[in-house]
């Protein structure tokens, strides 16, 4: 009983270190990455706002978990292998949809490209934001720069291209501009890439997390079946 106690508080604190970290990467991602989701034409859940709410619940529920191996507190831990096995699920649906969605994801960006380029000039927002992801990314455009000379924007500017799809600054934003000062690969080229090579590690490691859940389930119901059976014994006059 002594050592699965300890193996549960052992597995509770790597769960509790593991809502940390998560809670810490939805920060990161709600302040460095929010204005970059926000590109995508398509209606996804906001993956920062998830990470946030499911870091804080696994830090409460590992702590939860910890005091009630540590107490034997038998409903405690009915309550958290339910909690474990929602996680196990919650975490199974998220590797899952990672690989099958990786394509549409990419197609929500591009449309979502095509989308902030047209409306430049006119929605602050998206112009912000297409700005941002065409310096980090050093693209231009949405297939190259070219789409920038027939845009709206760019009509108006007489063939012009914005100032972050510049390498260099001098004569780059004339009419026409000079190819050999711009960022030479379109955007959703360089986000396709990002996807696709990011979005299997993202789900082995979601699928990973959730199978782990398991050795969880198990510690957590063992101990919540071997307390009564325990105290029987003790309160048992010899």
């Amino acid at each position: 009983m002594t050592m699965l106690k300890l193996s549960l508080m052992a597995f509770s604190f790597v769960f509790w270190a593991a809502g940390l970290t998560m809670l810490i990467i939805g920060l990161w991602a709600k302040v460095s990455l929010g204005s970059y989701l926000a590109l995508s034409a398509n209606d996804y859940p906001s993956a920062p706002a998830i990470l946030l709410a499911t870091g804080a619940a696994i830090i409460i529920w590992g702590f939860l978990g910890c005091f009630g191996a540590a107490t034997e507190h038998r409903g405690l831990l009915r309550a958290y292998s339910t909690f474990l096995t929602a996680v196990l699920a919650a975490g199974l649906t998220a590797g899952l949809s990672a690989l099958l969605y990786r394509q549409n994801i990419a197609q929500g960006f591009q449309e979502g490209l095509r989308q902030a380029l047209l409306a430049y000039g006119e929605d602050e927002g998206m112009a912000n934001a297409l700005d941002s992801l065409q310096h980090a990314l050093s693209c231009c455009g949405v297939e190259s720069y070219r789409d920038w000379l027939t845009s709206p924007w760019g009509l108006e500017q007489n063939g012009s291209v914005p100032l972050s799809c510049c390498r260099i600054r001098r004569g780059c934003q004339r009419s026409p501009p000079n190819a050999r000062g711009l960022h030479r690969d379109g955007c959703f080229s360089k986000v396709s890439a990002f996807v696709s090579s990011n979005m299997f590690y993202v789900a082995t490691a979601s699928l990973g997390l959730a199978l782990l859940q398991l050795i969880g389930i198990v510690l957590a119901c063992l101990m919540a079946i071997r307390i009564p059976a325990q105290l029987l014994v003790i309160a048992t006059p010899r």
